[in-house]
């Protein structure tokens, strides 16, 4: 007599099953190191951070809303002081760790203004960039592969966008800061034009 079952039980994985349990762990990897930095790592809080997160109604009140917007914070949407706040670290982290690592000298088909900061497109996306930098370049929530991620979804594309001969330095040239030239001017409408006769 044998201790082996008479039927092998059946085995059916849907293909592709194994990888979204790894991307789901990873995506739970990720979510509790998110929680443990916003609670300071103390697993009393984060339960505690979860359940109340769960429990809030749907509807919720304007000053609720307003608290839980915070994170990321667009830069084109906040007011002094916080715009003051946010954008004195942005020009920290363009001009000691983009500037000097990134881009190398201007020239008519790669453009840079030394006045970046007063383009508001430029800021937008500068922004956008150094907050996934700030998430992908930390191995703890994106684990080792942030960095290439970053460069090739945030990075590359900003810098393309920004350098390029339709980008807002497009009318800035070595040693001259225009920002003027990406203001539109009145455009004629038949809506607006009065009779002549």
């Amino acid at each position: 007599m044998s201790d082996e079952p008479d039927e092998t039980p059946r085995l059916d994985v849907p293909v592709g099953m194994f990888e979204d349990i790894e991307d789901l762990k990873s995506q739970l990897a990720q979510l509790t190191a998110l929680v443990e930095a916003r609670t300071g790592g103390d697993s009393a809080e984060t339960v505690e951070a979860v359940s109340a997160d769960e429990e809030e109604p749907a509807g919720g009140d304007a000053e609720g809303e307003e608290e839980e917007w915070q994170y990321p914070p667009f830069i084109l949407l906040l007011d002094p002081p916080e715009y003051d706040d946010e954008l004195r670290g942005l020009i920290e982290w363009v001009e000691g760790v983009l500037v000097p690592g990134y881009l190398g000298e201007p020239s008519a088909d790669a453009k840079w203004c030394h006045r970046w900061f007063e383009h508001s497109v430029a800021i937008a996306r500068l922004h956008a960039a150094w907050l996934a930098w700030q998430e992908l370049t930390n191995p703890v929530s994106c684990g080792n592969t942030g960095p290439s991620v970053w460069h090739r979804d945030h990075l590359d594309p900003a810098l393309r966008e920004l350098r390029g001969a339709a980008g807002p330095f497009a009318g800035c040239t070595k040693g001259e800061h225009r920002v003027e030239h990406r203001l539109p001017s009145l455009v004629p409408s038949a809506w607006t034009h009065e009779d002549g006769a």
